[in-house]
């Protein structure tokens, strides 16, 4: 009697990315591979997988990550640009799991402002500069701050006080002085981003600065700044002598 060869079926890998994922190796699911190696082993498209959760009939959550990631081109910088709107643009991205997405991305860039164990020092400007450019970096809109200062030239709170266009940024200078009493600060700092990529102030934002001033020194509140932040240069009123 003949015997009957086996023939074994190659696996097609359009058919493996359409598998669940929980029918995958268990060295291949991102949720494992975190548990068993830790979260820096994994992609960042494994790490946006597991923000995910799940997939769709025809996609894996994986897949629908490296889609992601393929449109940011594979840059991080890029996917931190993306709104809760543009997640949604992708199939299998709901308003639920686009919002997962945009509230990992506001974590990580509140993180890069605080991450030191205690106050921060105003005489340590280049730290200060480096965790303020990784907030607003990735912002596509100007972003304002304000960093409040104690009598010990330590900065004890900072607070997103607006938001505005591509090329301008409203703020309410009561506002300001009222949190700078609240929290008993005898100094502030206004921060905030040019998308353009250029540091130079505009004319709106030195009227706003000598208006803060003004104002300021009125409640015995110094305006020890006005740093405008780009992703690799750094404009500094204090520096350029536009404080005094």
């Amino acid at each position: 009697m003949p015997k009957t060869k086996l023939r074994l079926k190659v696996p097609d890998p359009l058919e493996l990315k359409k598998a669940p994922i929980h029918s995958w190796a268990r060295d291949d699911r991102p949720r494992e591979k975190l548990d068993d190696k830790g979260s820096h082993t994994l992609s960042t498209a494994e790490l946006l997988a597991i923000l995910i959760g799940s997939g769709t009939r025809n996609s894996s959550a994986v897949n629908i990550a490296k889609a992601i990631m393929d449109y940011c081109k594979n840059e991080a910088s890029i996917l931190g640009q993306l709104s809760l709107r543009d997640f949604m643009k992708f199939k299998g991205v709901g308003l639920a799991k686009a919002a997962q997405l945009a509230a990992a991305l506001e974590l990580s860039r509140r993180m890069q402002i605080s991450p030191y164990p205690g106050p921060v020092s105003v005489t340590n400007y280049a730290d200060v500069i480096r965790q303020l450019r990784g907030f607003v970096k990735d912002h596509h809109q100007e972003v304002c701050l304000i960093l409040f200062v104690n009598q010990r030239n330590v900065i004890t709170h900072y607070e997103e006080i607006g938001k505005g266009t591509m090329t301008s940024c409203l703020i309410d200078v009561r506002i300001v002085i009222r949190k700078a009493l609240e929290r008993h600060a005898l100094g502030i700092i206004l921060c905030h981003n040019h998308p353009s990529g250029t540091p130079a102030p505009s004319q709106a934002d030195i009227e706003i600065t000598q208006k803060l001033k003004e104002a300021a020194s009125t409640m015995d509140i110094r305006v020890l700044d006005h740093l405008i932040i780009c992703k690799n240069d750094c404009f500094s009123f204090a520096e350029r002598g536009l404080l005094r």
